[in-house]
Order: structure tokens, then C-alpha cells, then sequence
């Protein structure tokens, strides 16, 4: 059976979360967005754990609603210390076999620093360290350094990231056995790193909310006979996954590099023209995904290792939505053409990829089934996100012919 699974989420008691997340809000939302097995984030957080332990059932390692919706226990640590005179800032997901392993990597944080202030907290623990202390605690517990290429916290991160996977884990690199790709980078510029040729790159979306826009926005397809923890780990460890589901790099908030306060974006190339100095504020700039994969890339555009796995890129359905009808994403005319196409159609994935075009003509019209299908297609344009702002898709052939590059027109004498 094919499990669409989301391993990277927050509860509400995470910062800049939604603070109405729970669990029956997650369950609800994955299934209207085809997502059939779910991260529950932030394991560690004593409330929240609390909630988990009361409405969850654990079973094989996975741990069941009432209503029979499978969860992995997940969390993710944020990792700031100094290594080599460069300070170093790393997220991990981390996924865990059993309450009984949660338990004890709260009993393990606990003797370094708080838990309850933040579902993402923050350690002065080293990456090799970590390593080390969560496989004493079950070798089974899966370490993956989460949206890697992003500047601040991924890491290959362009401002406090490492240059390999050796130089951040050492001697516990052959522990590491998949990174996540991040909203900005896709399977395709990774496969530009020799070193990640026996690496799983998996897709997990780091969703803050339960919105179908968020949750599941990126998503690995497992195909399991039988659902339990032992098989999904063996699965990233062994690279024996169906696919993923990606966002658009482009749309990602980090795919560029620019000064968001400036409005300044710059592909590499333009980067580079201006000795990657903000041409407003006179600062260095921040050096996106793209950037940093050239940086590092050791193979030219377009290589395909032997054990690549396929993948699909996709805008989420309300965006496409509010693409078309030009209001706010989460406005009532959006809920009720999203509603009426979830109804008829059973779920978004189902939407985005299966659905004939007119049959879904038949309940969105023709312009936002002409999206869905340019999507398929793969043939949509953006302008690009950058420094923490998203892309935004150009659906309209006017909005392709306006300048991507962002300049402020009072600064133009400075360029």
C-alpha cells in the first residue's frame, strides 16, 4: 500500500505556529489533502506530549488515533554551537520508535536546557554528539538534517551551514542516511552532490499549520506491506521509496538570494555582478539555495544518479485557486470552490495529479482547471522567493513578461 507521508510538522506550541493546531485538526486536514500518514511534531514538548500520550495508541511503532489515523512519532531540535571558529546552525527532524524512546530523549534534553518554552528548542549540542547520544538511546531513531540547503538553518546553509555531510557529522556520517530537500531545493539539485548519491533525498513540508496550503505541501511516498515503524526506517535507510511530492523551488523562501527590507532579488549571476554586496543597503546579501548549490555542486545541471527516485512538483490546490479568482487564499469564495472539488474528488493529490482536466472543469470552470492542468504540465514561471519571502507562480502571460529581478525605483542610480 502507498502511505503519502508528512514527517515534518509543528503543534501549536511551537513559535510562529498556529496555536489552534491538534490532532484531530491534523487528521482532518491531511486527509482532505490525500495524506495518509503523519509526523506529529514537536514530541518532546511536555503539553504536548501529554496530549499525544492521551489520544494516541501505540502500535508497532506507530501510534494510532480512535479513529484509526497513523502518526509517527517526530519532533525537530534546533542545533547552535561553534565549530571551527564559524557559528553553526542546524534543524533536525528526528523520528522515534516509541513513547518510551520519547521519553527518554526528554530525560536526555532536559539535562542540557528547557523543553517547554518552544516545540523547535534549542541545543548547544554539536551534530556528531547528537548523533551519538540518540542512537544510545535506540539505534532506531532516525536523524535527517531538515530543509537542508535553506541559509540560516539547513545544513548546507550558505551563513551557517557545513560544505559536506562529513565536515557536519564526522565520524558518525555513515548514521546519516537522508536529508530532506527543503521548499527551495528539489531532488534534482541535489543529485548535483556526488556525496548524496547514497543518501535517501526525502520531502517532509514543515508545516506550521494545518492548512491544506501547508500541511503535506511536500511529501514522501512510501509503498509498505505492512505498516510499521522497523519498515518505514528501512525504507530511508536502504532508499527504497516510491517518490516525492515537491514545491516548486522557485516558490520556496530561500531559492534566491536578496535583502527582503531592500526588495532586492538576484539570480547567482546577478549576485555575483554585484560582488554579492545589497546594491541599497550596501550589506552583504543573503545567499540562497540556488546559490549555494552551485557552490557545492560537483556534477553539471541535469545529472540523474542510478537509484534517483522520481518526483512531482506541485502548487498547492488554494493557491491555484486564488491564483484564478484574485482573493486572499483563505477567503470563503476559495473554501467553497476548494469544498465542492474535495467533495467530488476525494482529496487534493487526487486533484492536482489524477483527475481529468474536464471533469474538474465541470465544478471549478475553465480557468482554474486550465491552472491545475499547466501545473501538471510543469509550466508554470515564478518569480522567484528569496531572504524569507515566497516565489509568486505567473499563471497570466502578462505576468510572465514582467521583470523577476526585483529593483526599487528610487534606487536605481545605484546599480
Amino acid at each position: 500500500m502507498d502511505y503519502i507521508s508528512d514527517f515534518h510538522i509543528h503543534s501549536r506550541f511551537a513559535r510562529a505556529c498556529s496555536k489552534k493546531t491538534d490532532l484531530p485538526l491534523l487528521e482532518k486536514y491531511a486527509k482532505i489533502k490525500g495524506i495518509n500518514l503523519l509526523g506529529t511534531g514537536d514530541a518532546q514538548h511536555p503539553q504536548w506530549l501529554k496530549e499525544l500520550k492521551s489520544e494516541l495508541t501505540e502500535k508497532d511503532g506507530i501510534a494510532y488515533t480512535k479513529t484509526n489515523f497513523p502518526f509517527v512519532l517526530q519532533t525537530e531540535l534546533s542545533l547552535v554551537y561553534t565549530q571551527n571558529d564559524k557559528g553553526r546552525r542546524v534543524h533536525v527532524v528526528i523520528l522515534l520508535p516509541s513513547f518510551q524512546a520519547v521519553d527518554q530523549l526528554v530525560e536526555m534534553l532536559l539535562k542540557r536546557g528547557r523543553i517547554d518554552y518552544d516545540g523547535r528548542p534549542i541545543f548547544k549540542i554539536p551534530l556528531p554528539e547528537l548523533v551519538e547520544l540518540l542512537r544510545n538511546i535506540d539505534e532506531r531513531i532516525e536523524i535527517i538534517p531538515a530543509h537542508a540547503w535553506t541559509p540560516w538553518f539547513g545544513i548546507f546553509g550558505s551563513m551557517s551551514g557545513f560544505d559536506s555531510l562529513k565536515e557536519a557529522f564526522q565520524d558518525q556520517t555513515k548514521h546519516i542516511h537522508a536529508i530532506e530537500t527543503g521548499l527551495s531545493s528539489d531532488p534534482e539539485m541535489n543529485w548535483r552532490l556526488k556525496e548524496l548519491d547514497k543518501i535517501s533525498i526525502v520531502s517532509f513540508s514543515d508545516a506550521h499549520s494545518y492548512w491544506p496550503w501547508r500541511i503535506g505541501r511536500e511529501a514522501t511516498t512510501f509503498n509498505l506491506k505492512e505498516l510499521n515503524y522497523d519498515n518505514i526506517i528501512k525504507a530511508i535507510r536502504k532508499n527504497n521509496f516510491k517518490e516525492t511530492f515537491e514545491f516548486f523551488p522557485e516558490q520556496g523562501k530561500y531559492h534566491y538570494d536578496g535583502h527582503r527590507n531592500c526588495h532586492v532579488c538576484f539570480s547567482p549571476e546577478e549576485s555575483k555582478k554585484h560582488n554579492y554586496i545589497c546594491p541599497v543597503c550596501k550589506k552583504p546579501l543573503t545567499l540562497g539555495v540556488e546559490y549555494r548549490v552551485e557552490q557545492l555542486a560537483t556534477r553539471p545541471v541535469g545529472i540523474k544518479p542510478e537509484h534517483a527516485k522520481p518526483f512531482k512538483k506541485l502548487i498547492p490546490l488554494m493557491e491555484i485557486i486564488a491564483a484564478a479568482t484574485k482573493v486572499g487564499v483563505a477567503s470563503q469564495k476559495n473554501w467553497a470552490i476548494f469544498n465542492d472539488l474535495i467533495k467530488n474528488f476525494k482529496n487534493e493529490f487526487n486533484i492536482l495529479l489524477k483527475v481529468p482536466v474536464d471533469e474538474i472543469k465541470t465544478i471549478s470552470g475553465e480557468k482554474i482547471a486550465d491552472y491545475i492542468n499547466r501545473n501538471r504540465l510543469q509550466e508554470i514561471k515564478f518569480q522567484p522567493g528569496y531572504d524569507g519571502e515566497y516565489g509568486k507562480p505567473l499563471f497570466e502571460k502578462q505576468e510572465e513578461t514582467k521583470k523577476q529581478i526585483k529593483i526599487p525605483q528610487k534606487n536605481l542610480s545605484e546599480f
